[in-house]
């Protein structure tokens, strides 16, 4: 392995506590932590204890008194309206300090919760960090999000106030916000005390008297006003963000103070690669973790230019848009998720588009989110002839678990594999009775404890449930859910959820692994496989396939061929027989692939439609394509 990443992973494992006290002399302290980690505090320990910092300060206002205050620090580019704005560091300090003292004087304090419920628009930049500014805690829900989700984590985080807009807006058609907030507060036992709203040109809401409030009146009335950051302690938590739970009672993953900073502002430089003053874009929404992480935090505390873009991969106007960003804005380095990149090259199969942009100041693509087949990958560095990396990582984590460390110098890429663990993570497999496994051998994905700087400390309001969702099955290590294996040169690949593993006649697969090979057909843009109950087998997989664009050949010749590619790079074994040519899968927003909503549809078990579906009519049309299969009889 590279010696430099060889030389870091081994000095963190030597002196842990000493590798991340030198990280966190990069951003500012009001009082310096006195130890590095206490393993008295929290389930785990607790990272730089005793250190007193802002995140905002940390963010905006160390820069602007750097002298980096002309620098853009936002570049918000919206295909959907037309509309493009640079903001510098300067006039970005301005606009949080003019709505932190609006939400100041709306009597949000320290440690109050506030519920941010945007677009892709600067101003959700603005608010998340005006909360931080006050030690106010922020709860960003995806905008659009459905009202009886809104009002589920209204309640939980009790929140003191909302930050909204008018509407969101997607490729031809216009989301109202307003309707499915006042829905939620209404449905909500805990009512927020205002609203803030952002009116945008192309939809105008109602305001209801004495509870909301125009966001551009009151921010213009404020302008020029000074507001200090407020000190907190590197413990206290800085935002909140809800993940779907399994018991349909979203989990608030906690972000602490100190440790995040720590760990992204070295992530910007080790494995990202990135010095300050260079513009990165991470091609997400802020409703995600990739958002708050990589749009939002990581960026400004490195010094960098962050792209905040209201668009989409393709139909905003065609596949080049990614392409056209990149060369407009100068973009170092790309992170987004692999499913943007099948969306594009569905559309855009042989990469014509990208021959049109000057891409010559682009190194890198970063994918995560989900696993990049190989086949992703290969098409992408084709086109653009740069690295691409996968890297692995989860919302609890807020950062890379297992990378390939640009910064330190790339080691060799493996495909299926996001690479080796990153400083802080001890990453081990073991069987599900808590043994290690042999080098090669499929099994549960764990984290030695404690965490490093940056992962969630706890749950919000729920330590016993975030002992049992992470802690308990596999005391001392915590628990990824995920399933894979490490081989004999120390490189991670994920298969799968462990719940996506299927057991087949006793032996344990990976539908990921199965997936590798069906994307390797050249006619398949993107594919999912799901293991379906079987009276013989126990479970036996089935495929689901999207065809790339202008193909003409028959859905029975492809299915024939698709078989065939798993049986041979697979073996019979995988019982590999079903193949279903579909329009397009069911995803989240984030671009995750509902494969156990298909699962149960193919089971005939009871389902909810999952709040973060970007189309709920999709489920319908996969049902269909079931029944006429001749699975999900049971629902008849």
């Amino acid at each position: 392995m590279h010696s430099s990443y060889a030389e870091v992973y081994k000095g963190w494992r030597e002196d842990p506590e000493g590798f991340w006290m030198d990280q966190a002399a990069s951003i500012d302290w009001f009082e310096a932590p006195h130890k590095a980690f206490d393993p008295d505090q929290g389930a785990y320990g607790r990272w730089f204890v005793g250190g007193v910092t802002n995140t905002c300060h940390n963010c905006v206002d160390r820069h602007v008194a750097a002298g980096r205050g002309d620098q853009a620090a936002l570049i918000y580019d919206s295909p959907i309206t037309g509309s493009k704005r640079s903001i510098s560091y300067a006039e970005l300090l301005a606009e949080i300090e003019a709505f932190a003292s609006v939400l100041a004087d709306k009597g949000v304090a320290k440690g109050d919760r506030v519920v941010i419920y945007m677009p892709m628009v600067p101003e959700a930049i603005v608010a998340m960090l005006a909360c931080a500014r006050l030690g106010a805690v922020h709860s960003v829900v995806f905008g659009g999000f459905a009202a009886s989700e809104l009002a589920t984590r209204i309640d939980d985080s009790k929140a003191k106030l909302v930050v909204t807009a008018s509407c969101g807006i997607e490729p031809g058609r216009i989301v109202a916000y307003k309707p499915l907030l006042d829905a939620a507060i209404e449905h909500s036992h805990h009512k927020p005390e205002a609203v803030i709203v952002l009116q945008r040109a192309q939809h105008h809401c109602e305001l209801i008297e004495g509870r909301d409030f125009d966001y551009a009146e009151l921010v213009g009335a404020s302008m020029g006003r000074k507001i200090a950051c407020t000190p907190v302690a590197a413990t206290d938590p800085l935002y909140v963000l809800y993940t779907s739970g399994t018991t349909g009672q979203p989990k608030g993953v906690v972000r602490d103070t100190g440790g995040h900073m720590v760990a992204l502002e070295w992530s910007m430089r080790s494995i990202y690669g990135l010095k300050p003053g260079e513009v990165f874009w991470a091609a997400s929404d802020i409703g995600w973790v990739v958002g708050h992480s990589y749009i939002v935090y990581a960026p400004l505390l490195h010094g960098n230019t962050t792209i905040v873009f209201e668009g989409k991969p393709v139909g905003t106007p065609d596949a080049g848009t990614f392409w056209r960003v990149i060369a407009e804005h100068d973009v170092a380095v790309l992170f987004t998720a692999p499913t943007a990149f099948r969306a594009i090259r569905k559309e855009d199969p042989e990469g014509a588009l990208v021959g049109k942009y000057d891409l010559s100041g682009f190194r890198a693509l970063f994918l995560a989110g989900e696993r990049a087949d190989p086949d992703t990958i290969h098409w992408a560095e084709r086109v653009l002839k740069v690295p691409v990396i996968d890297h692995w990582w989860q919302t609890e984590t807020g950062w890379t678990i297992a990378g390939n460390p640009m910064g330190l110098g790339l080691l060799p890429i493996k495909y299926g594999s996001p690479a080796v663990a990153m400083p802080g993570y001890d990453v081990q497999v073991i069987d599900d009775a808590g043994h290690p496994v042999p080098a090669g051998t499929l099994g549960n994905v764990v984290v030695k404890l404690p965490l490093p700087p940056g992962c969630l400390p706890t749950l919000w309001n729920a330590e016993e449930r975030f002992h049992n969702a992470y802690l308990a099955e596999f005391p001392g290590y915590y628990k990824t859910a995920d399933a894979g294996f490490v081989d004999e040169d120390g490189y991670l690949f994920i298969m799968a959820r462990t719940d996506d593993i299927i057991n087949v006649a006793g032996h344990r697969l990976s539908t990921g692994g199965m997936e590798e090979a069906v994307s390797n057909h050249p006619d398949v843009a993107e594919c999912a496989v799901i293991g379906i109950a079987d009276s013989m087998k126990g479970q036996i997989p089935a495929g689901f396939i999207v065809v790339n664009s202008g193909v003409e050949r028959s859905d029975e010749e492809i299915e024939k061929e698709v078989i065939k590619l798993v049986r041979d790079q697979i073996g019979p074994v995988a019982a590999f027989k079903t193949v279903m040519v579909v329009k397009r899968l069911p995803k989240t927003r984030s671009g995750k692939i509902l494969r156990a909503t298909m699962q149960k549809i193919a089971d005939g078990e009871s389902w909810k439609m999952p709040a973060t579906i970007d189309d709920p009519g999709i489920l319908d049309e996969i049902r269909e394509v079931m029944t006429k299969h001749g699975i999900a009889r049971k629902h008849d």
